[in-house]
């Protein structure tokens, strides 16, 4: 069987409970006054009317319950035999407030009538009036501290349901914080490994980054030193032409001579320093 409807057969056993309870106290209601104790019934008439409105509170729960449990039902049969339930148990609720209303009515009257019946016998005189005064002031006494233990009871157990209620909100607030932490748990596990997965790539990014710098600094190195090699060699072959220029110009050595320390067998070098521009 589905959870909500099992929750619904919980809900009519619960109302069947809570009418016989209420049917009982208008009963008791509708009897007082009828056994010649006017004092007596008056004062327990409170106590009565205290647990049929109880009563009542708890079939207008049943009621606001069954109301929300109605539209969650699996099927669209159950769904209407369920407003049709409901429907019912608005009309038996409002005859049980009326059949109420008739019973304090009718308690009214009949305590008026044995409280006038007392009256008189009170007045009457004699012995079995002054016993019959003291018993009445000695049941009033015991009545109405029971009374008020009754009602101090009814008060202690309307603020249990109010805690009872409390902390059913509480427990319900509580799972939703649960959850809610639940899920910022999951964002926060998938965030965790996103931030892992870009520390790695951001420490790939840096050996790289470190690889490329040792790589552009040994090739400026090399470059430089290339550079450096061909500038020494352009350096040598400029002082050795301009030392042949000022020996020629000094005539210390002739052209001839340079040109006879030439092979004649084979082609002139072609890295023989040209001077010919420099004479």
């Amino acid at each position: 069987m589905d959870e909500v409807t099992q929750a619904v057969e919980n809900l009519k056993k619960e109302w069947s409970q809570a009418v016989a309870q209420l049917e009982v106290c208008i009963a008791a209601i509708e009897s007082c006054g009828k056994m010649g104790k006017g004092t007596e019934e008056a004062m327990s008439l409170p106590r009565l009317n205290g647990s049929a409105q109880d009563a009542l509170q708890l079939l207008n729960a049943l009621q606001c319950r069954l109301d929300l449990l109605a539209e969650q039902l699996p099927t669209f049969e159950e769904v209407q035999s369920g407003q049709a339930t409901l429907g019912s148990w608005k009309e038996q609720y409002q005859r049980l407030r009326v059949r109420l209303r008739s019973a304090n009515l009718q308690a009214k009257a009949n305590m008026g009538k044995a409280a006038q019946e007392e009256r008189e016998l009170l007045l009457g005189g004699g012995e079995e009036s002054t016993i019959r005064r003291r018993n009445l002031q000695t049941k009033a006494g015991m009545t109405s501290a029971a009374e008020s233990i009754t009602e101090s009871l009814r008060r202690s157990r309307q603020l249990m349901v109010q805690e009872v209620e409390r902390s059913a909100n509480t427990l319900s607030t509580f799972d939703e914080s649960t959850s809610v932490l639940r899920k910022a748990e999951g964002e926060y596990q998938g965030h965790r490994s996103l931030l892992m997965r870009t520390r790695g790539l951001l420490s790939t990014m840096q050996r790289q980054d470190v690889l490329d710098r040792i790589i552009l600094t040994v090739g400026f190195l090399i470059f430089s030193l290339a550079v450096l090699y061909v500038v020494s060699r352009r350096i040598g072959l400029l002082t050795l032409q301009r030392k042949l220029a000022d020996a020629i110009r000094s005539g210390s050595v002739s052209a001839g001579d340079i040109l006879g320390k030439v092979p004649q067998d084979g082609p002139a070098p072609t890295n023989a320093p040209r001077v010919y521009d420099e004479l």
